[in-house]
C-alpha cells in the first residue's frame, strides 16, 4: 500500500485508490461471494417495462443485502430537478447520507455547505447510529517525513481510502488500536508520555489527562456505544525497580483510576485482547494467561497451558466471549506451521481449531526469523508480514483464507488494526 499506489480525487477529503493499483482487490471469498460490481453487468440490464429485473447489491457490510425492483423503464440521461432537490426535507436527505458509505461522505462535504453542516447535526448522526454498521475495515498508520499517513482497506466495498491526518498534534506518537469508531495513539509530547483519541471521520481529537504513574505501557481502548463513552486500559508493568498498578480512564469521569498491581508476573508481553469485560495478557515469564475484570478490577489467573513449542503467540478476541491464540509451532523452518486455538473456558484448555495451509504460511513468511502481526476483530483474523507486504485474512465461522491484494501493505514502520468508521463516535 504504497503512497504511490494510491490516487487522489479533486474536491474530496478522502483518497480512493481505483486506477493506480497494480492488481484488482480481491474479494473476500467464502459464502456465495459475487461480483456485484456495476461494471460486471454491463450489457445485461434488461429494462423492458413487461418484465422486473431484481438487481442485488452489496453495498453495507459483509453479508447484508439490498434489493432494488425495477418494474418500469429506466433513463439513465434523466435529468435531475436541481429546484426539486433542493427543497428535499432535512429528515429525509439524513437518512439517504446515512445510508452512504462512510469514505463517500468525504467528498459529499465538498458539494455545499448545507450538506457539510447536515454530516455534523445531531439528527444525522441519530439516522446514522441507527443504520447497520459499513463494516470491518483495516487501518494502516505510518509516518512519511514525520508527516503522518493513513489508509483505510474497506472490506465491504474491497477498496483503499487515504484519510487526511494532519489535524493530530506533531508528536511521537505510534498506533494503541480502534473500537466503535475511535482510534487510540499514545507517544511522547517531548518527554511527557501522552494518550489521545481521535475519530478520523470527523477529524476530531482530544489528549487524555496525565495518568497517575505517568510511565509508557501497554494501552488497549473500549468503546460502549450504549453509553456513548470510552475506556483506556493501562496494564500493570515493572518499570525500574517497581511495579506500576494498572490504571483505567473513563470518559464520564474524564479522569484516571488506580487498580490492583498485576500479582506474581515478572514481565508481560504486548499481546492483550479484551472479551467480555475482561482484558486477557499473555505473561513472558513465567508464560500463562492472566484475566483482568474491568467490572470487578482485579487480576485473576488463567491456568490454561500453552501449546509446546509454541514461537509466538498473539490473543484475538473474537465474538460472543470467544478468544484464540494464534502462533507458530516448530523449532526449524521446514517444520514450522501456524495454528489457531481457541479457548475452552469451561476445560480451560487450548483447543486447536484451524492450522494455515503451507501455501499461504509460505507465502506469507519466508523466513522462519521473519517477523509478523496478527490481531482480529468479530471472528476475522488478519495476519501481516510487512517484509513481503502482504496481508491475510480468516475468517474463522467461514474457515475460508483469503488475500488482502490490489495495492502492497506499507513496508517495515507501519501500524495496522481493524477499524470500524462511524460519524457517531465522540471523542468526549
Amino acid at each position: 500500500m504504497a503512497g504511490s499506489g494510491i490516487s487522489s480525487e479533486s474536491g474530496s477529503g478522502a483518497f480512493r485508490d481505483d486506477e493506480n493499483c497494480h492488481k484488482q482487490v480481491s474479494p473476500i471469498r467464502g459464502g456465495g461471494s459475487r461480483n456485484t460490481s456495476p461494471s460486471g453487468r454491463v450489457g445485461s440490464r434488461n429494462t423492458s417495462p413487461s418484465r422486473q429485473k431484481v438487481i442485488k447489491t452489496k453495498p453495507r457490510g459483509l453479508d447484508e443485502e439490498t434489493v432494488a425492483t425495477f418494474g418500469k423503464v429506466v433513463h439513465p440521461d434523466v435529468q435531475m430537478e436541481d429546484n426539486i432537490w433542493a427543497m428535499l426535507p432535512e429528515d429525509l436527505l439524513n437518512e439517504i447520507l446515512a445510508r452512504v458509505p462512510p469514505f463517500m461522505i468525504f467528498r459529499l462535504r465538498s458539494v455545499c455547505k448545507r450538506w457539510n453542516l447536515i454530516l455534523q447535526d445531531h439528527s444525522f448522526l441519530k439516522f446514522h447510529s441507527q443504520v447497520p454498521s459499513h463494516g470491518p475495515c483495516l487501518l494502516t498508520f505510518w509516518k512519511n517525513s514525520q508527516t503522518p499517513q493513513c489508509s483505510v482497506f474497506s472490506l465491504p466495498l474491497k477498496t483503499w481510502y487515504r484519510i487526511p491526518f494532519n489535524f493530530l498534534p506533531q508528536w511521537a506518537f505510534w498506533l494503541v488500536g480502534s473500537s466503535g469508531g475511535l482510534v487510540c495513539f499514545s507517544g511522547l509530547d517531548g518527554l511527557t508520555f501522552r494518550t489521545l483519541v481521535c475519530n478520523p471521520l470527523t477529524q476530531t481529537w482530544r489528549t487524555l489527562p496525565s495518568m497517575n504513574y505517568d510511565q509508557q505501557r501497554q494501552l488497549i481502548v473500549v468503546v460502549d456505544r450504549t453509553d456513548k463513552s470510552f475506556k483506556v486500559i493501562a496494564t500493570s508493568d515493572i518499570y525500574g525497580d517497581r511495579s506500576l498498578p494498572t490504571e483505567v480512564y473513563d470518559s464520564k469521569i474524564d479522569k484516571w483510576t488506580v487498580h490492583q498491581i498485576m500479582p506474581a508476573v515478572n514481565l508481560c508481553s504486548s499481546k492483550m485482547a479484551y472479551c467480555d469485560s475482561r482484558l486477557y495478557l499473555e505473561t513472558l515469564s513465567p508464560l500463562g494467561l492472566m484475566m483482568y475484570r474491568l467490572d470487578l478490577g482485579y487480576w485473576e489467573h488463567i491456568p490454561a497451558k500453552f501449546p509446546r513449542s509454541l514461537l509466538d503467540g498473539y490473543l484475538v478476541a473474537g465474538t460472543h466471549k470467544r478468544l484464540f491464540l494464534v502462533g507458530r509451532i516448530g523449532l526449524y523452518s521446514t517444520l514450522q506451521s501456524m495454528r489457531i486455538w481457541e479457548l475452552d473456558h469451561a476445560k480451560i484448555m487450548w483447543v486447536e481449531i484451524s492450522r494455515k495451509p503451507p501455501k499461504y504460511f509460505r507465502a506469507l513468511l519466508r523466513l522462519s526469523a521473519e517477523r509478523f502481526e496478527c490481531f482480529g476483530q468479530d471472528n476475522l483474523i488478519c495476519f501481516t508480514s510487512w517484509n513481503q507486504g502482504k496481508g491475510l485474512l480468516y475468517d474463522v465461522d467461514k474457515k475460508v483464507w483469503s488475500w488482502i491484494a490490489g495495492c502492497a501493505l506499507q513496508s517495515f514502520n507501519s501500524q495496522v488494526c481493524f477499524y470500524e468508521p462511524r460519524f457517531d463516535a465522540s471523542v468526549h
